[in-house]
């Protein structure tokens, strides 16, 4: 927000008051203006300062040099929006535009007070509150600009999932995973049972023990040691019985929930895998990595461990109060007392101690997150000499994990003691109306020391399931993390009942496709056939769509209108793995796993033997500098293959698309940030890459397609032309304006002598002669 905004009204900024108060825009009283936002761009786009402003009397703009006026009515309408990052603001009525401004992003907070300071005074509503900027910058969402419902941490727009408040039902949704161990979970229940009717028997016990061993020998009678022996036989009995059974029982459940832990990871892992592009370009890594591991394990640790101690509590719990009942009601009564009270404590704090874990969990998962950006990146932090800058957000965000903490904290901290408190005060009216009772001789000694025995137990119970509630909330913000991954169905679903795909041929047919990012078209209309064999090249400004077109074609995403084929074919018909194991994808910037070069040329078939793999190599111009490694291709090649040349990299990930013997390939930017040199390498493997399939190439470089069929132009994600390099050259259209463009930029990187081996890069770029200073 704008450091000159102020707290208390709603004055515009310094600068502008000198010229609101000029005759090109006269408004005398700054206090009459409502809202107002300083808008950062102009209408070509470029950067550029104006102000508009609300009164009452109307919508006010000006800049430097000009000013306008648009006095307000029920028909005028206000509609906000924004296009690749770029805002725009329409006033409008039933059959006019009247104005649109542009402006960044950053102007957004303003914006949306501006425009519902608009909408109360279009429908007549004078607004008698002025929300404070400052007030309103706490609904706007600092990572996309979007507003915030009211009180709340969660985006709806970064994280769609932050609608769905945790419950503590969805703890019941892991009975899935826990449905092939019911009966080792049924002998575990059979067992806590058993164990803790055991513990219970020592208490009962020292009712005899004092009324007919102890007591008697208080009055002068002696000590019945043969009696005494057997009760204290019984309690050593009862203790060993309830060791080994509760060290059964434990045993028991820790191992069925590692195992519901481990399934729980495999299938989230698995469903996650069969998630669209779509889903991940929404979510960070780190996130998901913290869903995957730490909330897993969350949930592990409380089944293995709080679960059970819930259920061996509420047993107990009630195994205690039958017994209490049954020596004494009247006693038990008043045993019971507190119970009420700290049952209606848990229910008031469950819900906030349920979101406040939710958040700890996100905020964690921001830490996660920056760690997850920052390590990979570090070569970069480093280059740029950011590191303060990368401490300081983590910093930023580690104090903002501890801020939620502390709240949760408050809560918890406050409600412990305060279940310790009422247990030690049970007990204390335990004490005092069974002396009471013990002194009009309506209970033994022996009763009350049975009910204080048992008492202290019941309470130790209680007290240990209210600590219980955290780890439940806990364990419940967390499977709802896990299940808002496993509920979420993929834009790109498998088909019911998918035919085989045999003896493809490579015929791709588009019929009328077109695509929508959110509400934005990106591709439409397009029709275009690729022949079996042949190789089409994709050109076009950046954001014409190429890649779009290419993700569609691989099935990235599913199309929003029309419908793409493969050999007559509808796609969406065929199973997506089944479809994808034909096609050979070359990005611009390859990818290699942690592994040897030999395991990373094999990804796309794991059971390719070391000849294939080297024949493979070979094809690629690869194999020469695998056998100058170390290890050859047993070399590690780090961590994102790090430790390898770019152009080393991109020959290896030919290797793994010519392993795999596709039908189809796709070459994205497959040479475009490599030097000449390796360009040629790549160009070369590139060609046996080609050779009988189905090729579709990106290339920024013209020069790049010189092999291609046919070449298709895109622009704005429509088809504007077709044809062989000279047939678009004849044409002089946006293809010939593509090439003159590339070589006007080739004569200037010459002339200014920009490149070293200047002739040969600007042959690369499709030019064969250029005369500099009469020179050729």
């Amino acid at each position: 927000m704008n450091p000159e905004i102020s707290l208390s009204n709603t004055r515009p900024p310094s600068n502008w008051v000198g010229i609101l108060g000029s005759a090109l825009f006269p408004i005398k009283d700054l206090d009459s203006i409502l809202a107002w936002a300083e808008l950062d761009l102009d209408s070509d786009m470029h950067f550029g300062k104006s102000l508009l402003c609300l009164t009452d009397a109307g919508l006010f703009w000006v800049d430097r040099d000009h000013s306008q006026f648009w006095p307000i009515s029920p028909a005028a309408h206000l509609l906000h929006g924004d296009q690749s990052g770029v805002g725009y603001l329409k006033l409008q009525t039933d059959d006019s535009l009247l104005r649109v401004w542009h402006f960044t992003l950053a102007v957004n907070p303003q914006i949306l007070r501006l425009q519902s300071s608009f909408r109360q005074l279009a429908r007549g509503d004078q607004p008698t509150e002025i929300v404070e900027i400052s007030e309103y910058d706490q609904q706007i969402c600092h990572a996309c600009l979007s507003p915030k419902p009211a009180n709340s941490d969660v985006c709806p727009t970064c994280d769609p999932e932050g609608d769905i408040p945790p419950s503590t039902w969805t703890l019941f949704k892991l009975w899935r995973f826990a449905r092939p161990y019911k009966k080792e979970l049924l002998l575990g229940f059979v067992l806590t049972l058993l164990s803790t009717g055991a513990t219970l028997i020592p208490p009962y016990l020292t009712m005899p023990l004092m009324d007919n061993v102890l007591i008697p020998y208080e009055k002068g009678n002696p000590i019945d040691f043969a009696l005494a022996s057997q009760y204290l036989v019984a309690l050593f009995a009862a203790a060993v019985v309830a060791w080994g059974l509760g060290w059964w029982k434990t045993y028991l459940l820790a191992l069925v929930s590692e195992r519901i832990g481990a399934d729980l990871r495999n299938t989230t892992f698995e469903h996650l895998l069969k998630l669209s592009l779509e889903y991940f370009g929404g979510k960070r890594t780190g996130d998901l990595m913290a869903r995957i591991g730490a909330e897993t394990d969350r949930i592990c640790v409380f089944l293995s461990l709080y679960a059970l101690d819930f259920i061996t509590d509420v047993i107990m719990i009630t195994m205690t109060a039958a017994i209490l009942i049954s020596i004494d009601p009247l006693l038990a009564l008043v045993t019971l007392a507190p119970l009420p009270f700290i049952v209606w404590m848990i229910h008031t704090v469950r819900d906030k101690l349920r979101f406040g874990f939710e958040k700890i969990d996100r905020t964690w998962s921001e830490v996660t997150n920056i760690l997850a950006d920052t390590i990979p990146g570090i070569r970069v932090v480093k280059a740029f000499a950011q590191e303060d800058r990368e401490l300081k957000r983590f910093v930023d965000s580690n104090k903002h994990n501890l801020q939620i903490n502390d709240r949760v904290n408050r809560i918890w901290g406050l409600f412990s003691p305060t279940v310790t408190f009422l247990t030690e005060t049970g007990l204390l009216v335990v004490w005092g109306f069974g002396i009471w009772q013990v002194a009009h001789q309506k209970v033994s000694v022996g009763v009350l020391i049975a009910f204080l025995a048992y008492i202290g137990r019941f309470y130790l119970r209680l007290d240990s399931m209210s600590r219980i509630v955290s780890h439940t909330q806990k364990a419940a913000a967390g499977a709802k993390r896990i299940f808002d991954i496993l509920d979420h169905v993929s834009s790109v679903p498998e088909p019911i009942n998918p035919a085989p795909l045999t003896n493809v041929k490579g015929h791709i047919a588009l019929r009328g496709v077109g695509f929508r990012y959110g509400n934005r078209a990106v591709s439409k209309g397009i029709d275009l056939d690729i022949a079996p064999g042949e190789m089409i090249g994709l050109v076009g400004h950046s954001g014409s769509g190429k890649s779009t077109l290419v993700n569609l074609i691989c099935r990235f995403y599913d199309v929003s209108a029309g419908s793409i084929s493969l050999d007559g074919r509808d796609i969406r018909s065929i199973a997506i793995a089944d479809y994808r194991k034909r096609i050979g994808l070359v990005l611009q910037e390859p990818f290699l796993f942690f592994g040897t070069i030999a395991e990373n040329i094999a990804y796309g078939k794991p059971e390719a033997t070391r000849e294939e793999i080297i024949e493979a190599a070979r094809a690629a111009h690869a194999h020469e500098f695998i056998l100058r490694l170390p290890l050859g291709y047993d070399s590690l090649v780090g961590e994102r293959g790090q430790s390898l040349s770019g152009g080393e990299r991109q020959r290896i990930s030919i290797a793994r698309a010519l392993l795999i013997n596709p039908s189809i390939l796709i070459l994205d930017e497959a040479t475009s940030s490599v030097d000449t040199t390796t360009e040629k390498e790549i160009q070369r493997a590139l060609d046996n890459l080609v050779k009988g399939r189905t090729t579709i190439a990106i290339a920024h470089r013209l020069s790049t397609l010189r092999k291609a069929d046919r070449l298709v132009v895109l622009d704005k994600g429509e088809i504007v032309e077709i044809g062989s390099h000279d047939q678009l050259m004849e044409a002089q259209g946006a293809y010939y304006a593509l090439y003159q463009a590339q070589l006007r930029q080739a004569a200037d990187l010459v002339e200014g002598g920009a490149i070293g081996e200047s002739l040969q890069d600007v042959k690369v770029e499709g030019v064969s002669e250029i005369k500099v200073g009469g020179k050729i």
